[in-house]
């Protein structure tokens, strides 16, 4: 009986809504908007995992390097493929040189035939970009015949930039690293997916914690819309009969109504972004349609959820709320907001994360439980506070302007409804002030410093033995935007033409390009340097004795080199050590270019040390051109400061993307909620302009409404944020220390998306203060 009473009554509130005329309307469409955001942000959520597992899928089927070292015999289901990846103005462009050696040759995924030689097969993405004017510098070095695209199953995203090209003559290069004979494409059953250590689990936890949590907050603030319209229907029901009880379920009925509705355009909403997703390329990260199918469970769970969140918060604000036949007991003063309980929650947080602290890398895992309900009961904690701070505060304002005390005076009547504006902001700035902290503490363990001298080179190319001694560092050194080539080409030199007990290093180039990787005390072309003062002193002169026969390029097992007998002049000069611009210390024989012998030349590498121009804004990519033209297949890397883990970078990548969509959220549910908030007040708003009032008074009373909950809101999130930021470092094992820097952008980029959408509803505002506002049926 009970059951189908709730019932009865919840279907009631859900025919007000629908049937309750233009008002009823008005507020179930801003109720479903603002919970179909959230809605739309939560499925979206829940397809995240699926379409990262789709591109880990597509990109593990495409896998070409196996990496064994072994060297496959050629058959008629070979093919050989080369690596020729680059960079085009911080983009990665995924290249490969393909070369079929029989019928039975795989293809790769997603084409559907092998490109002859100087032509390829692109992605979309990488197609509109040669055919653009942007695109001209990358057409000059990947300048093959376009034949095809690549299909769906071929691309981890729509975005991506990526080409197979024909070649041939590759087997001719498979001693290096970057070409190998392959009989299938996928994941090799030697690679080992890595798995996450725990401090890398908790920054994932956290993160979906903090990215949800305000979505949450945003759907339970959204569902009160119209509270003060909606109390007022309430007490004409107790009128004609409806007994309290009753009259609060039917209002949970008109909140069921609205998140149902909600339902419905949150599904429409997930519908198109995810169609748009297609459109997105957030740090090189896309991701197809297709792929952003939710979790049925998870789903599921939203759909159930919402709607009855929505009921339980109605019933939850009502409360307190006197509903009586002749009004609703709200425009009286309320009762102070009592403080304990709230207290609680924070606590309760703290409580749930302190058996944490030590856990992490060196003592196991982390209760993922727990960490999840401490944080968010930390964050929850920061609703709960902030409509009593707002109260505490607002009730000691008073004089001021006239645009002042009309803001202070509408806080200190309905201080909760300016909190529950902000909570979500509040909850968005705590969290991300903590995932600051944390990332800040922990950055260290997953970044490594390079050897790397950037003052002395930005740049490294790489190219084979096929291009002429000293060509590549000419046609380097007189590119655009490059200050200074030094090249130095490399081989080695044993004691045995074929398998030698000992082999030395040997750099060949001019005087002053040895002077880059060694400390030379004379030199003129023609010399011999072996370099001494290092452990291996006693090998290289041992093997370096004059009279002795050395063999350049000596062969091993497996390779196919072509040992060049040479030998050892006298008068070989001692060279000292010297890191070259990468940090790296040789030893063995320096040969200057006229003292190599014939021959030797044929099985060697050239590696070009580039300074760059930092006023050339395309100095990279002049240079990548120039090597590419050098060698399609060359080396090519940016020399950097430091480098970062993939898991560390690509944990930051969804973080960044994750607070992008939270981001635009929060300003569209703020929009949403300020234009109920002066619809509520339309009248109002009319009333005092026909009285005299300027309007921009109004307007700044307006600002300072948002204002003062806002700054209020920002300094509480500032302190629960260290406060669960120091904890998590804690719980690492990290040095507890403060990013201001972060702290003060957090609270400025919640500062700023609150006035942007402050100033959206200026124009609305002063349509809402025309005389007609006075109109009423």
């Amino acid at each position: 009986m009970k059951v189908r009473q709730w019932a009865r009554d919840l279907a009631m509130g859900v025919r007000f809504a629908f049937t309750g005329g233009r008002e009823g309307w008005v507020r179930a469409l801003l109720t479903a908007v603002g919970v179909g955001l959230g809605v739309a942000l939560l499925v979206l959520t829940t397809a995240i995992p699926n379409a990262l597992s789709e591109r880990d899928r597509r990109g593990s089927s495409r896998d070409d390097f196996t990496y064994s070292g072994k060297v496959l015999p050629k058959a008629d289901d070979t093919l050989v493929v080369a690596r020729t990846d680059t960079t085009f103005r911080s983009k990665d462009v995924r290249g490969r040189f393909v070369e079929p050696e029989g019928t039975r040759a795989p293809l790769p995924p997603g084409v559907e035939k092998f490109p002859a030689k100087g032509d390829m097969v692109v992605s979309p993405a990488l197609e509109e970009l040669l055919k653009s004017d942007s695109g001209k510098l990358l057409r000059e070095r990947i300048p093959y015949r376009v034949v095809g695209t690549i299909g769906h199953s071929g691309l981890i995203g729509p975005a991506e930039l990526a080409y197979y090209a024909g070649a041939t003559g590759l087997e001719d290069h498979l001693a290096g690293g970057s070409v190998e004979r392959i009989n299938y494409f996928g994941p090799s059953s030697r690679q080992q997916q890595d798995e996450l250590d725990p401090t890398l689990i908790l920054l994932i936890m956290i993160i979906f914690v903090v990215l949800l949590l305000p979505v949450g907050v945003f759907i339970a603030a959204a569902v009160r819309f119209g509270g003060e319209r909606r109390d007022r229907r309430l007490a004409a029901l107790r009128l004609v009969g409806a007994d309290g009880r009753m009259a609060r379920r039917i209002a949970g009925g008109e909140a069921l109504a609205g998140a149902l509705l909600g339902l419905v355009f949150g599904t429409g909403f997930f519908l198109v972004g995810r169609q748009l997703a297609a459109l997105l390329d957030v740090r090189d990260i896309s991701v197809f349609p297709s792929d952003l199918n939710p979790s049925p469970a998870l789903a599921a769970l939203v759909v159930v959820a919402v709607p009855a969140a929505a009921v339980l918060v109605t019933l939850f604000a009502l409360r307190g709320v006197v509903i009586e036949p002749l009004g609703v007991v709200r425009t009286a003063k309320p009762p102070r907001r009592r403080l304990w309980w709230r207290l609680l929650l924070p606590l309760g947080g703290l409580a749930l994360l302190y058996p944490m602290i030590g856990q992490g890398n060196n003592n196991g895992n982390f209760n993922q439980w727990m960490v999840i309900g401490g944080t968010a009961l930390l964050l929850v904690g920061v609703t709960a506070l902030l409509p009593w701070i707002v109260e505490a505060v607002v009730a000691r304002l008073n004089s001021g302007s006239v645009s002042w005390q009309l803001a202070v005076r509408r806080l200190q009547l309905s201080s909760g409804t300016a909190a529950r504006m902000v909570n979500g902001i509040a909850v968005a700035v705590a969290g991300a002030i903590a995932l600051q902290m944390l990332f800040a503490g922990v950055e260290h363990d997953y970044t490594k410093e390079t050897t790397n001298d950037l003052n002395r080179a930005q740049m490294e190319v790489s190219v084979s033995g096929d291009v002429p001694l000293a060509e590549a560092g000419r046609r380097l050194g007189r590119t655009e935007g490059v200050r200074r080539a030094s090249a130095v080409t490399l081989t080695s030199v044993g004691e045995r033409a074929k398998e030698p007990q000992t082999e030395l290093e040997v750099a060949v180039g001019t005087c002053a390009e040895l002077r880059e990787v060694a400390r030379l005390p004379s030199c003129r072309d023609g010399d011999i340097f072996r370099i001494l003062g290092g452990e291996y002193d006693s090998e290289t002169k041992k093997v370096t004795e004059p009279g002795g026969t050395l063999y350049f390029d000596p062969s091993y097992s497996g390779t196919t080199s072509h040992p060049v007998a040479w030998k050892v002049p006298s008068g070989m000069k001692t060279a000292g050590h010297r890191e070259d611009p990468t940090g790296y210390e040789r030893s063995g024989l320096l040969i200057t270019s006229g003292a190599l012998p014939a021959g030797a030349s044929a099985d060697v590498s050239q590696k070009v040390f580039l300074s760059l121009d930092p006023s050339v804004p395309d100095a990279a990519d002049y240079a990548r051109n120039t090597a590419a033209r050098l060698d399609p297949m060359a080396d090519v890397f940016t020399l950097a400061a430091s480098t970062q883990t993939q898991e560390f970078r690509s944990i930051r990548t969804g973080l960044f993307v994750g607070a992008t969509c939270v981001l635009l959220l929060i300003g569209a549910s703020l929009l949403v909620s300020q234009l109920e908030q002066l619809r509520e007040r339309k009248k109002l708003l009319s009333s005092l302009v026909a009285f005299g009032t300027r309007r921009r008074t109004l307007s700044m009373s307006v600002l300072w409404q948002t204002a003062i909950p806002i700054a209020l809101g920002l300094l509480l999130a500032s302190a629960v944020g260290l406060m669960l930021g120091a904890v998590l470092l804690k719980m690492v094992g990290a040095t507890v220390s403060v990013d201001w820097a972060s702290v003060l952008s957090m609270t400025g980029i919640g500062a700023g998306v609150v006035l942007a959408v402050t100033f959206l509803s200026l124009p609305p505002l002063l349509r809402l203060m025309r005389p007609d506002g006075l109109r009423t049926e």
